[in-house]
């Protein structure tokens, strides 16, 4: 992994996240580990050998609770359990999320209730689950992982799309509503980043060709980094920020 900025104040800190042990979940679990975060995190295959590498790598053991996302109630006790062993969820980090792609006349109702069952609703029901704790201690950070699919009008994967637009939704009225209690929320809008299942699922020469077209950076953009902008955002180097949406994509988006 890439050098990662050193943010002091997220040594000791409790990090839940969730889809912590693949992708960009996998890049932003060794970042904190790297700061000396005591990191939770969730999904549902096994991560056993994920959290064997981190420790090698970071001399830094995040704790697995295998959990499925959709199942709100096994979320719920899965960061009340990282509470338990890490004290209350300082930081959160959003993250879980499947863009599988689907033509929309193809798409029924039971399909899109799934979609939105993973990628929208865990977030408010994780946001939930760490307000109190976070009211208690007197502030927290929540990390929401948006997209930019949204902004850009793109099509192939209706659900995620809409679920994406709702996270910056989210974020926006979590923010407001608990900014009084000291609780930062914002999003990171990732824009194409390139990670081994993207690749096996969808990407293709063509593709990532035309998407560095349409970057100003030319260069195809990877787990890495994310990484520096969620530290960000989770530190107090951003003490003043929230109801934002940051844009990691290479410059595709033009905000301002």
């Amino acid at each position: 992994m890439t050098q990662t900025p050193t943010f002091p104040d997220l040594a000791g800190a409790s990090v839940f996240i969730t889809g912590g042990g693949s992708g960009i979940g996998a890049a932003l679990t060794e970042g904190f580990l790297q700061q000396g975060s005591r990191v939770a995190f969730v999904q549902r295959s096994d991560a056993t050998d994920f959290c064997d590498e981190m420790e090698d790598k970071t001399g830094n053991r995040p704790l697995f609770l295998p959990c499925d996302v959709t199942d709100t109630a096994a979320l719920r006790e899965a960061i009340e359990a990282a509470a338990e062993e890490h004290d209350p969820i300082r930081v959160l980090v959003n993250n879980a999320a499947n863009d599988q792609r689907h033509a929309t006349l193809d798409v029924d109702e039971a399909f899109w209730d799934a979609s939105l069952a993973i990628n929208l609703t865990p977030y408010f029901f994780a946001a939930k689950a760490v307000i109190p704790g976070m009211q208690a201690m007197g502030g927290g950070a929540i990390v929401n992982m948006s997209s930019i699919s949204y902004m850009m009008a793109t099509c192939g994967y209706a659900p995620y799309v809409v679920s994406n637009a709702g996270i910056n939704g989210l974020t926006r009225t979590l923010a407001r509503e608990f900014g009084v209690d000291g609780i930062r929320v914002n999003s990171v809008m990732p824009g194409m980043v390139v990670t081994p299942r993207q690749l096996e699922k969808w990407l293709t020469p063509e593709s990532i060709a035309a998407q560095l077209d349409r970057q100003c950076l030319k260069r195809t953009l990877t787990p890495e980094d994310i990484v520096g902008g969620v530290l960000f955002l989770a530190s107090d180097a951003s003490a003043a920020m929230t109801s934002q949406a940051l844009v990691l994509d290479g410059g595709v988006v033009t905000t301002g």
